[in-house]
């Protein structure tokens, strides 16, 4: 499979999921809004979400995936399995003592996450209640995060990259059909956090059943044999692991300093980062993650084998795609934030305050999106070589500079002299800035790094897709001008018939701009269509 069509795969599948994350997204501000409910509810859900990434993506994956490739291409398919089979072993047990043991010191963790909340009566219970119903997710979606490596590692995306539908759908279902079967004023968060933990069982279920057809079904090993016998394998991950769990350790430490910060600010302010940030993680979601996802198993592969110009060109090729879709995204997410924050959540309970207060901080985080796509592409190179440590080194000191940034811009603290008080918008614009920070970084190991160098195609096309992004950003601000001269404010329907037009529009001359300028491999994409065709006929 192609690098292209693999990110093709793995970005149709998600962007699936994002299109079903945002109906989730549009009735949870119905349904909760951005009250104290739903204040309780985003940190509930952020709980399994912060240990997340510290047992399975940010750490587990990018060593294992390494070595389990080495396994399948180097010994045997059975070797691999085998392999397979004892880590997963180790995570689901060690995972199972992890949960049982949160569960128990739950009220003491809220607090010690949102201490805010209990200026608030009835706040730092609910959001305890909700955490506990919550927190199981992380047993099985770090299970699911090990069998999707395995899958991307055997070249088949598409099950993984479908996953998280169930999670949407599921959570959707919960809050529509099962929210009266839970009594109280809190009745819709209770019957979320159900959803959320259901969701993980159904999404495990779902995975196994492709490992099956894959033909790398395998069961649990005995608990005292798994966690009292380590095999070489189980003990190489650990090691690999070591730094990345540093490196996610440092950076769940800001994300939960964030959330600290931010319940200090008032009722409301975690809502509207979360629902800004749901809509800015669309593209990063859908292409970011895919370009990741579809690097580290095709630059793993090449490395092993000593192949290091094909690797140089796929990871060219991936900061093309990166390139492309981030600079649009970031034109267009800033330029009609607010219509876009309107037209999805003002609905129910979600005011027009509320919009407003998301909007801003959608425009923030938009700035950053390019630095996040690129980050999504560099690492998987540092990975694919075994290289864990840089990733880290580069995410403490953005994670130091992205906290003093929180406590300055803020409010909470100030620098000599210079102090801010921009609140729940000060934690977004240092998350911004950190995220660019990051990227600095990367460019300058990378360009001193023999094995890599910007080749003449990029840096042509490049040029191309900036001038195309203009064009495009041309485009929607003269949309707007007409729009605001025919289309009244006032009317909701007209609104989002008109950002749905504007969206079209300009989308359409980013992608002419594209193909004109020659900015994006037409060829390549034709190609790949017809291969489509054909196999369906």
């Amino acid at each position: 499979m192609s690098l292209l069509k693999s990110i093709a795969t793995v970005g149709g599948c998600t962007a699936i999921s994002r299109v079903v994350g945002f109906v989730r997204d549009i009735l949870m501000a119905r349904f909760l809004g951005a009250s104290m409910m739903a204040d309780a509810f985003f940190v509930a859900w952020r709980f399994p979400n912060l240990f997340r990434s510290l047992f399975a993506e940010g750490t587990l994956n990018v060593a294992f995936i390494p070595l389990f490739t080495e396994e399948l291409h180097k010994n045997s398919p059975e070797k691999a399995k085998q392999f397979a089979q004892t880590v997963f072993s180790f995570l689901f047990y060690t995972l199972l003592i992890f949960t049982l043991i949160m569960e128990v010191i739950m009220p003491a963790m809220t607090y010690v996450l949102a201490p805010g909340f209990d200026k608030i009566q009835g706040k730092l219970e609910l959001a305890t209640s909700l955490s506990r119903i919550s927190f199981p997710f992380l047993l099985f979606i770090s299970l699911v995060s090990l069998l999707s490596g395995v899958l991307n590692s055997l070249g088949k995306f598409w099950a993984a990259a479908f996953a998280p539908v169930l999670l949407n759908l599921t959570m959707i279902f919960f809050l529509v059909c099962l929210s009266p079967l839970f009594h109280g004023p809190f009745a819709p968060a209770y019957a979320l956090s159900c959803g959320v933990a259901t969701a993980g069982i159904l999404e495990l279920v779902f995975l196994l059943w492709h490992i099956k057809k894959a033909g790398f079904l395998f069961g649990l090993k005995g608990p005292f044999q798994t966690l009292f016998h380590l095999t070489t394998g189980v003990k190489t991950l650990l090691k690999k692991m070591a730094p990345g769990v540093l490196g996610s350790g440092v950076y769940q430490i800001n994300l939960f300093l964030d959330t600290f910060f931010v319940s200090f600010v008032g009722a409301g302010a975690i809502s509207w980062l979360n629902y800004a940030h749901h809509v800015f993680q669309l593209p990063i979601g859908i292409i970011g993650v895919a370009i990741g996802t579809a690097l580290l198993p095709v630059l793993s592969k090449h490395i092993k084998l000593g192949q290091i110009q094909q690797a140089n060109m796929h990871l060219n090729r991936g900061l093309e795609i990166s390139l492309m879709m981030s600079i649009a995204s970031c034109i267009g997410l800033f330029m009609l934030a607010t219509p876009i924050i309107a037209s999805l959540f003002q609905h129910g309970i979600f005011t027009e305050n509320d919009t407003i207060h998301t909007a801003k901080a959608l425009m923030i985080f938009s700035l950053g999106l390019p630095a996040y796509m690129a980050t999504k592409t560099f690492a998987p190179f540092f990975y694919a070589r075994g290289d864990t440590s840089t990733p880290v080194k580069i995410a403490i000191v953005g994670v130091i500079l992205n906290s003093v940034l929180a406590l300055t811009f803020s409010g909470i603290m100030g620098i000599g002299s210079f102090r801010m008080s921009m609140g729940y918008a000060g934690i977004a614009l240092a998350t911004t800035c950190s995220v660019w920070i990051n990227v600095g970084q990367y460019l300058v190991r990378l360009l001193k790094h023999p094995e890599f160098s910007f080749d003449k195609l990029f840096l042509m096309r490049a040029i191309r897709i900036l001038f195309s992004a203009t064009v495009m950003g041309i485009c929607i601000y003269l949309l707007k001008i007409i729009k605001s001269a025919f289309i009244s404010q006032t009317n909701t329907f007209q609104e989002i018939i008109s950002l749905g037009i504007i969206i079209a529009i300009s989308g359409s001359t980013y992608l002419f701009t594209l193909i004109l300028t020659k900015a994006i491999p037409t060829q390549q994409l034709k190609s790949m269509i017809l291969t489509k065709l054909k196999g369906k006929v």
